[in-house]
């Protein structure tokens, strides 16, 4: 075998010598061969909103993560971050390719090529007031304690939410779910360690570390309250009413904080989701533009 020429050929050749190798990576739809056939009883409209939320929840998380890329603390931590972010872009791929399998396109389509995919018009190619994240994880990090607190709690209230939906009647949602409670777990333990051993080490960590927790609080309360969209699938047995999965979280993340040695604050009053009716902050067009930059500026590129 003729020797590569650079690491990028060694990749090349070990997926086919298609000229594609980045990690996890095809291109083609993911997926394919899938029945998306949406179940009886089951509106699609309400189906794709709903992968809509989970998946601009992952993509939008995954993208603060990367802003930690150089700038961890310690070698290991920059691949552990690495790769949360890469679960939850594996996790945003399949709910934004759901949701357009359901027909959730919208303007994003208007603007996109006809020969980009589903899942890719509605990353790069949709604007602010189109996401329909929660603020919690459109939120600025701060520093690495704040960071670590937000992956912790954004992490423990997702696994509640996917554990439940692996009993989905949508088999497509169920499968995604299904993946991603072992990924999503591994994220919740690894954030968890990290705020027992800031919260219970130095006073300045200590201090770092309650100061993340006070600015990541308030944004609990934006999580636990249905969207219309939410009570209908949940009726019809396809998505989860956060409202149930409130207590768990709650005693997850008061359990830790306590063994930390950290202060719990005050519940928040609970609200209906801005961020689920497309209402952000300041802190999404910097952030968009990070992420959707390279794809408007060259929409029919191939890589």
């Amino acid at each position: 075998m003729a020797h590569e020429e650079t690491v990028y050929d060694a990749l090349d050749t070990a997926h086919g010598g298609e000229g594609q190798w980045a990690f996890g990576t095809g291109f083609d739809d993911p997926l394919a061969g899938v029945d998306t056939t949406v179940p009886d009883g089951v509106d699609a409209a309400d189906l794709g909103a709903y992968c809509l939320m989970l998946g601009d929840d992952a993509l939008v998380l995954c993208q603060r993560l990367t802003e930690w890329a150089t700038r961890s603390p310690e070698l290991e931590e920059e691949v552990a971050i690495a790769n949360c972010g890469l679960d939850l872009l594996g996790q945003a791929r399949l709910l934004l390719a759901r949701a357009g399998s359901a027909g959730v396109l919208g303007r994003s389509r208007e603007r996109a090529t006809d020969s980009i995919p589903d899942e890719d018009a509605l990353a790069y190619f949709r604007d602010a007031d189109e996401f329909v994240h929660h603020h919690l994880v459109e939120a600025d990090g701060g520093d690495f304690a704040q960071t670590m607190i937000r992956l912790f709690v954004a992490s423990t209230f997702r696994l509640a939410l996917f554990a439940q939906l692996r009993e989905s009647r949508d088999p497509v949602l169920s499968a995604i779910a299904a993946k991603g409670v072992p990924e999503l777990t591994y994220h919740r333990d690894h954030a968890a360690r990290w705020v027992l051993r800031l919260g219970d080490g130095t006073p300045e960590s200590h201090r770092r570390a309650q100061a993340g927790v006070d600015a990541v609080w308030p944004l609990l309360a934006d999580l636990f309250t249905a969207t219309e969209v939410e009570i209908r699938l949940t009726a019809a047995g396809v998505a989860v009413d956060p409202a149930g999965v409130r207590e768990e979280v709650r005693g997850v993340l008061t359990m830790v904080l306590e063994r930390a040695t950290l202060a719990v604050p005050p519940w928040p009053t609970e609200r209906p989701s801005p961020g689920r009716a497309g209402q952000h902050t300041a802190e999404l067009a910097p952030l968009l533009a990070t992420l959707q930059g390279l794809a408007r500026e060259h929409p029919a590129a191939t890589w």
